[in-house]
């Protein structure tokens, strides 16, 4: 991988409001993370790059947001969140609507691919947590859902 892109990934990452970033191409990869990461790195894979920036911050507890009711659906990278598979056409799902096991509920583009968020559970859309065109992290709320009972 080009050094040159990884310093660019590095620069936009400072830009950003993201914690951390991992490209992979072809057999390699490579992951650009803010905090310094406390877990060797497994047999096979390339060392983490040093983080783009080392806050000297003592490390307080995270304080806790509101608490989201029913099953949450988060996001599994990062990237940015699509509630419609375009511009102009309606969302995936809205408030109040009946979605099945496997029913699309937004798309999350990285690296101009574009990944299928799929509902783990039936029931009815409570809430959709992220907001469209906007970036989300590993992790972060997407929609919550009222499962079947």
């Amino acid at each position: 991988m080009d050094i040159r892109k990884v310093k660019r990934l590095i620069q936009l990452l400072e830009q950003s409001s993201v914690d951390e970033i991992e490209i992979h191409d072809g057999e390699e990869s490579v992951r650009v993370c803010r905090h310094p990461v406390a877990a060797a790195p497994l047999a096979g894979q390339p060392a983490p790059v040093a983080p783009a920036a080392a806050a000297d911050v003592a490390a307080e507890p995270a304080p806790e947001g509101p608490k989201i009711a029913g099953h949450v659906v988060t996001s599994p990278m990062v990237g940015t969140f699509c509630a419609a598979p375009s511009p102009d056409a309606r969302p995936f799902v809205e408030i109040g609507a009946w979605v099945d096991v496997g029913d699309t509920l937004c798309i999350i583009e990285a690296m101009k691919i574009f990944n299928q968020i799929e509902s783990d559970v039936a029931g009815t859309v409570i809430d959709v947590l992220a907001e469209n065109g906007q970036p989300v992290e590993y992790g972060q709320p997407l929609v919550s859902i009222a499962p079947a009972t």
